[in-house]
């Protein structure tokens, strides 16, 4: 459904990424992984076309997005920035905005089937019994939540996420992304969202896109991409990589210098002993 031919874009004089090859497959969950300023962000923001390509085109159905009337577009995608600006919305409000791209060229007031959709993506959200609360007076997570409502009553096929568990406690997390792999499964729609925790990223993630210094570096499985020797090479540090003994995905365990140092140490003593190597994962 969406496929990304010869791609470099970036922003004033500075291009950030660099001839970009790859093509969505539909009804997939993509998590975009890779170092701070590695493009990430900017590759997002590319597909939603609120940056556009120096050189290349970003396709989806196979149409150039840059020649698709906006309201066409969002009704086949949707996105969720990072962060919501304050705003003195009521959350049904708010969420009756994804409605737009649905009005007619006269139409100025919401429809019945407009405030229908509004409630059914509260509900698959769990944000219906703030549908009278300012946006403002919400959490943080129950913001996110909201903004994801808003991009549900698009009802899109592919929606795009960046950073939706950042600043985010644990359960928020777990729930945020808990209930994006549910609409992926159950509504068939194809995800894609930005990611720092790599954990996160293999556990919810089919396959995983890691960009580096503006290019991808990798694309396949969890098992495939979080690879100690390719997490070490590009994001420079040591890290030993186990399997979750529950879901059998790759868990990424930091080591910390002290760590490090301890276990040199260690190891030389034991040499110098004469004991085996054994397993010496460092």
């Amino acid at each position: 459904m969406l496929e990304i031919k010869n791609l470099t874009c970036g922003y004033t004089t500075k291009s950030i990424l660099h001839d970009i090859e790859f093509k969505a497959e539909d009804g997939e969950f993509y998590g975009i992984i890779g170092p701070n300023g590695s493009g990430k962000t900017t590759f997002l923001r590319t597909i939603s076309r609120i940056l556009k390509p120096r050189k290349g085109a970003v396709l989806l159905d196979q149409q150039d997005i840059r020649k698709m009337g906006l309201k066409e577009l969002a009704r086949k995608m949707a996105f969720v920035p990072q962060s919501l600006e304050i705003s003195r919305l009521t959350v049904e409000e708010f969420v009756l905005l994804g409605r737009i791209p649905y009005f007619s060229g006269l139409q100025f007031i919401e429809s019945k089937e407009d405030y229908l959709k509004a409630r059914q993506s509260m509900e698959l959200t769990d944000v219906l019994h703030l549908k009278d609360v300012f946006i403002d007076q919400i959490s943080g997570g129950e913001r996110q939540l909201a903004l994801i409502a808003r991009a549900l009553t698009q009802e899109p096929r592919l929606l795009l996420l960046d950073e939706p568990t950042s600043h985010l406690d644990i359960s928020h997390q777990v729930k945020i992304l808990d209930l994006l792999r549910r609409l992926n499964k159950e509504l068939k729609i194809t995800v894609m969202m930005v990611l720092h925790d790599l954990n996160l990223a293999s556990e919810y993630c089919h396959k995983l896109v890691l960009i580096n210094q503006g290019r991808i570096h990798r694309i396949g499985s969890p098992q495939e991409v979080l690879d100690y020797r390719i997490i070490e090479d590009v994001y420079k540090t040591i890290v030993v990589v186990e399997n979750n003994p529950v879901s059998n995905k790759p868990y990424v365990l930091i080591v910390s210098e002290e760590a490090r140092d301890a276990a040199c140490l260690t190891a030389k003593a034991r040499r110098k002993n004469g004991a085996s190597r054994g397993k010496d994962a460092l």
